[in-house]
């Protein structure tokens, strides 16, 4: 078989889905067509920097590739990586990442990264050649049903939740115990603010913890609480609120490190486990 890899810069985002659906139909997680759009806006999809193979004109593998600033480097972030079943054996995503190097060189680009489930070990051989290698663990979270076991009863008096905005989470970003995966980024939500729903609690006026999720989506994105007001039912409060925000049938948690022992104990508190475990992968350029 014969491909083409092109930039996909001219294919409509109908194609993209399409592709994308079919590449994707065995996956854990599935989403609709704007979900798909919101997802790829919110990681800063770039389609110039963004390539796939073309069979029969047909787009049969792709790398959606984002960009933006990581760690104070302008980065490059593969939001998804995907072949059509009936494709693959054909070495098409190397192809496709081979090619996009020089491109990427070319715009200025000084490090690739992506995410990968760890139980994806043929994936994760593959980003390990290429010469990825892994910066952090994350966890990930997935509820079918918005519903958690409440250990606390803080009352309304004691803790008021109120509506706040993007540029107090910024300034108090110190509340979160490690810094947060390329899509939970303040820039990432940054792109796709009206999306959003940002809340938080204030003691004497000043800011105490704060939740920031997508409602449409079912996303909890951030959820931080400063150290001297833990324990004291802020960040139950927080994540209630959010869940009574979300409109979707499900909420998910994304990416929490590994490492952050205070994050996954809350959680655990709450009979909420990881359903599984992704690698952070760096390709310095």
């Amino acid at each position: 078989m014969e491909f083409k890899i092109n930039s996909l810069e001219k294919i409509s985002f109908g194609q993209l889905f399409n592709a994308f659906s079919k590449a994707f139909k065995d996956y854990e997680m599935q989403v609709t067509h704007d979900e798909l759009y919101k997802m790829i806006h919110r990681r800063g999809y770039n389609a110039k920097l963004s390539f796939g193979a073309f069979h029969n004109n047909d787009l049969v593998s792709f790398t959606l590739n984002g960009t933006g600033i990581y760690n104070d480097l302008f980065t490059a972030y593969d939001t998804g990586t995907g072949t059509l079943e009936s494709f693959r054996g054909n070495k098409l995503a190397g192809k496709i990442f081979n090619h996009s190097i020089s491109f990427l060189k070319d715009a200025g680009v000084n490090q690739y990264l992506l995410e990968v489930l760890q139980h994806n070990k043929t994936a994760v051989k593959v980003y390990k050649d290429f010469g990825f290698k892994v910066s952090r663990e994350f966890l990930y979270y997935v509820l079918p049903e918005k519903t958690i076991d409440y250990k606390h009863n803080i009352s309304a008096k004691a803790v008021e939740i109120t509506s706040i905005t993007l540029e107090q989470c910024i300034n108090n970003k110190n509340f979160n115990d490690y810094e947060p995966s390329w899509q939970n980024s303040f820039e990432s939500i940054s792109r796709d603010l009206n999306s959003f729903r940002i809340r938080g609690v204030l003691i004497n006026s000043e800011l105490a913890g704060y939740c920031i999720s997508e409602p449409t989506t079912g996303d909890i994105t951030q959820l931080a609480v400063h150290k001297e007001y833990r324990r004291k039912g802020i960040g139950y409060s927080l994540l209630k609120d959010a869940i009574e925000g979300i409109t979707h049938h499900s909420f998910k948690i994304i990416n929490i490190d590994t490492r952050c022992q205070s994050m996954v104990s809350f959680l655990s508190s709450l009979g909420i486990e990881p359903k599984g475990k992704q690698y952070e992968m760096i390709l310095e350029l």
